[in-house]
């Protein structure tokens, strides 16, 4: 459960985005969207290895800069 601390006198829209904020961290919404559809493991050890070539092509070029 989130516990967002509220201050005396605190806008109740600072809190509301407060708890918005520590609730994305949280990734339920991405858990939740990621759980609707079955993913085979190999489709998914697929999109990593991709992510992670992409990844370790931008480290390089910001080598080379």
């Amino acid at each position: 459960m989130i516990v967002i601390p509220v201050k005396e006198g605190e806008n109740i829209d600072r809190a509301l985005k407060k708890f918005k904020r520590k609730f994305e961290k949280t990734g339920v919404i991405k858990e939740l969207r990621a759980r609707q559809v079955y993913r085979k493991p190999s489709v998914v050890n697929r999109e990593q290895m991709i992510k992670a070539v992409y990844i370790q092509e931008l480290h390089n070029k910001e080598e080379l800069v």
